[in-house]
């Protein structure tokens, strides 16, 4: 074997290890993103069955049922983004900020039942919303910042920010001014 087919068939064999390595890097990286989803996003298409991902929107008033298992608590509720609700099924104890009406992000999987989450995070404080959940009620047109806090959840299936924008008096000190 010459010099230049040795030196050929070493580039070879570094170029098939590192894509091996590439491949075994993304390969291992894949099973650890975890997508977020809104409800309308699930209700037109369900992620699979066993990939994890993160549920984001505001619980449902008046969805909150609670009961237990043997000495689990087991919580159902429904989360929505003002377009589609998924009922949420959470066996543990939820958190201390957990309330209807507020947003919450839900990690788990699509199950035959509905969404298992295997935990269930709220928001810090009253001003706090995720950015996803937040992204998620402007691209649905249930929400627009300049025009105040979010909706309650009550009034989402009713109200649009057409509807926002309508109700904005010009006496409003909070209405932006259209000069």
């Amino acid at each position: 074997m010459t010099r230049k087919t040795r030196r050929l068939w070493l580039i070879i064999a570094c170029v098939a290890c590192l894509g091996a390595a590439a491949a075994l890097m993304l390969r291992a990286f894949s099973s650890d993103i975890v997508f977020f989803v809104t409800p309308s996003q699930v209700a037109t298409k369900p992620p699979p069955a066993d990939r994890t991902v993160r549920l984001g929107g505001m619980v449902v008033a008046g969805s909150v049922k609670r009961e237990k298992h043997g000495e689990t608590p087991v919580a159902r509720f429904d989360v929505t983004d003002g377009q589609a609700a998924v009922t949420v099924r959470y066996e543990g104890i939820l958190p201390d900020l957990f309330r209807e009406g507020q947003s919450v992000v839900a990690v788990g999987t699509m199950q035959k039942e509905g969404f298992v989450a295997s935990e269930v995070l709220a928001k810090h404080d009253e001003t706090y919303m995720p950015k996803e959940v937040a992204e998620a009620l402007k691209k649905s047109g249930k929400w627009d910042p300049r025009f105040g806090p979010p909706p309650s959840a009550a009034s989402w299936n009713s109200m649009t920010v057409q509807d926002a924008k309508k109700d904005l008096s010009p006496k409003d000190p909070a209405a932006p001014s259209t000069k």
